[in-house]
């Protein structure tokens, strides 16, 4: 029996890594490399027909980002809230998977911050942002009160934080929307919108799909633009600190954040790990989590013998919301684009990140290269210039190999911390495999 459980969980794994073919990532991977180094060298050839070539195309491949971001923003989190709040039976299950789900992800985002003002990396040439920086209404910041402030994130109309992008307002009619249709009636009516919306959300990714296809060319063009302005070590020493920061919060996260969440639970994280390490592997080369998710059903349910109740209710909405890389990604990301734009970076202005982190990485449901679309998204919509992204891009593919591992393993402590304090007070079931 132990053998043919330990069979389900290697076919589960095998299945994951043939479908999400690694290989093609890696191939993707050296894509984007040899653009971003092909992009360095014909920029500092200083050839000026060349150069403009390269701020036409980076301008293209700005609007496009801002053409998608809103609507995709708001498309993932309406059908977040929405699926998940229908599930009224579960109401002890569900409590604990959120809770630990916020702590854990707003403790990711937490060391971010603490590192990313401890490391501080620095500001790019004021020559790289200077264009966009201009453009970023920061005259105004000033004189607003934090009632004014506040104001002017409570929507008047529903078009209106659409069209000027707005998107802390459109994240509050999208949670309000999503959560109206979680607690509505079970109706036709219902059913057809949610349809519907889902149409629009696919018909969304393929565009999104489309421009990740053609992002070679985008790479090319933000590595040529930048090349063509700056020294390259002066770009190389400002990443080098931000990757510091990004690859050291998901190594603190993952080896002693999480750990501690599991000890303060009264579990053993070697043995959690011990047990998940199947899941966690595959998450590392397929980077998906939710193309991880029937091995780490498996190892949940044939391993660490957690109750089916728990596993197959929990493990799908973290594979959805708790996003602890991601968090991390995207408030540490933000704050260093917003700094080089000439952005003044408070702590309180960061809290507030920190937050707004939080509520994005959970509203990332399903969105291709999510955490780098999300924060590219957000920067956009609120006039931060986003050329250096393009820089950023081939790192993330590594950065994100990481983020998928640790937001696999915070999913297994969560269900495992989820399944220890249910324990009494659920009916036990075999323990099927999920494969």
């Amino acid at each position: 029996m132990a053998e043919q459980n330990n069979d389900s969980v290697r076919q589960a794994k095998d299945a994951a890594l043939r479908k999400h073919n690694p290989g093609a990532s890696r191939k993707q991977l050296v894509l984007w490399l040899g653009a971003l180094v092909l992009g360095a060298i014909l920029g500092w050839l200083g050839i000026k027909p060349l150069n403009d070539l390269f701020n036409f195309i980076a301008t293209v491949f700005t609007r496009l980002f801002q053409f998608i971001a809103v609507p995709t923003i708001a498309l993932a989190v309406i059908t977040t809230l929405a699926s998940l709040g229908g599930k009224r039976e579960t109401k002890r299950i569900f409590a604990h998977a959120v809770t630990y789900t916020l702590l854990t992800t707003i403790s990711a985002a937490a060391v971010g911050l603490v590192l990313y003002l401890w490391i501080a990396p620095g500001n790019l040439p004021a020559e790289v942002v200077g264009a966009g920086a201009a453009a970023v209404p920061t005259d105004k910041v000033g004189s607003l009160s934090y009632y004014d402030h506040f104001l002017t994130v409570i929507p008047n109309n529903i078009l209106q934080p659409f069209l000027a992008g707005n998107v802390l307002s459109v994240m509050i009619i999208a949670a309000s929307v999503g959560l109206a249709l979680a607690f509505m009636p079970k109706t036709e009516n219902r059913a057809v919108l949610l349809k519907g919306l889902y149409g629009v959300q696919e018909l969304l990714f393929t565009l999104i799909k489309a421009i990740l296809w053609a992002l070679p060319v985008g790479i090319l063009a933000f590595s040529g633009q930048l090349a063509a302005q700056v020294q390259a070590g002066v770009i190389v020493g400002a990443l080098g600190k931000y990757v510091a920061v990004v690859l050291g919060g998901n190594t603190i996260q993952f080896f002693i954040i999480l750990p501690l969440f599991l000890l303060a639970r009264g579990l053993n994280p070697l043995a959690v790990f011990k047990k998940m390490s199947p899941a966690i592997a595959v998450a590392l080369f397929t980077k998906s989590s939710a193309g991880t998710l029937p091995v780490t059903l498996a190892s949940a349910e044939v391993n660490l013998k957690v109750n089916p109740k728990v596993s197959r209710f929990v493990l799908p909405i973290c594979t959805t919301i708790n996003m602890n890389g991601c968090a991390a990604f995207i408030l540490v990301t933000s704050l260093f684009v917003m700094q080089n734009a000439g952005f003044e970076l408070t702590l309180g202005t960061m809290i507030a990140w920190l937050f707004i982190a939080v509520l994005a990485a959970i509203g990332n449901a399903g969105v291709p290269m999510g955490c780098y679309f999300l924060t590219l998204s957000l920067m956009s919509s609120i006039g931060a210039p986003i050329g250096l992204m393009g820089v950023i891009l081939p790192i993330y593919t590594i950065i994100d190999m990481i983020e998928t591992a640790e937001n696999v393993w915070s999913d297994a402590s969560v269900c495992a911390m989820t399944d220890h304090d249910l324990k009494d007070q659920l009916d036990n079931e075999p323990a099927v495999s999920a494969s």
